[in-house]
């Protein structure tokens, strides 16, 4: 499907607005009404095409970015661009496809997890918190987990929304994956109570540590 055009794109994104799908993105801070199904199946279409994704960003259209982000290939940005798509993602479904369809699979992964980890916007940060998340799971060598436990201590309760998200989950994480820090990681949970109170849908878990931890745990050793 070569030749495709970024207006071409725009107006099927625009036929497939929604306004039961706008309505429910906009609960979660998503400032689009397609449905995100609906939007694969145009990713699918159009397979990969890195110019016409960088198109798609540069229009600033979050529909458009969404799509930019499946369509286009990982190892064709350099550090410095995604740094920049980051701190312009600014929406929680661009910034999350971002990190978990591109980043991760960038060779660069691990110096952008460094950069951003501690950066002063809290967004940004929470980027740098989801790549670390990440490595708690898969590549736990090298990481300083009581040093981790220890910032998380310090910061989660007081942490912005985006980034009190991030640091929770590393938290889970560190419970879930490492046995040797796992009472550590339940009593910071139980102290702290972020996120104790959160509505949780049936047979979903919830985000409170202390049960998220004992609820992965129970299923990895198949209770």
């Amino acid at each position: 499907m070569g030749g495709t055009t970024v207006a071409e794109v725009l107006a099927e994104l625009a036929a497939l607005e929604d306004p039961r799908a706008r309505e429910v993105n906009e609960r979660h801070g998503d400032d689009h009404g397609v449905n995100l199904g609906r939007l694969r199946e145009v990713a699918k279409r159009l397979k990969t095409q890195q110019d016409l994704s960088c198109e798609l960003w540069a229009t600033g259209d979050t529909a458009a970015r969404l799509l930019a982000l499946l369509i286009c290939r990982p190892k064709a940005f350099d550090r410095d661009q995604l740094d920049t798509m980051l701190r312009q993602a600014r929406t929680p479904k661009v910034h999350d496809w971002l990190v978990n369809y591109v980043v991760k699979k960038h060779p660069q992964a691990e110096e952008l997890r460094l950069r951003w980890f501690a950066d002063a916007d809290p967004v940004v940060a929470s980027a740098g918190w989801a790549l670390t998340t990440d490595r708690v799971a898969k590549e736990p060598e090298g990481l300083d987990l009581a040093g981790l436990l220890d910032l998380i201590e310090a910061g989660l309760r007081d942490a912005p929304d985006r980034l009190q998200w991030a640091m929770n989950h590393c938290l889970a994480q560190i419970g879930i994956e490492h046995a040797g820090h796992r009472a550590r990681a339940m009593a910071i949970g139980e102290r702290l109570e972020v996120l104790k109170d959160y509505p949780t849908p049936p047979n979903c878990t919830s985000p409170f540590a202390p049960i998220w931890i004992t609820a992965m745990v129970r299923r990895q050793e198949g209770g």
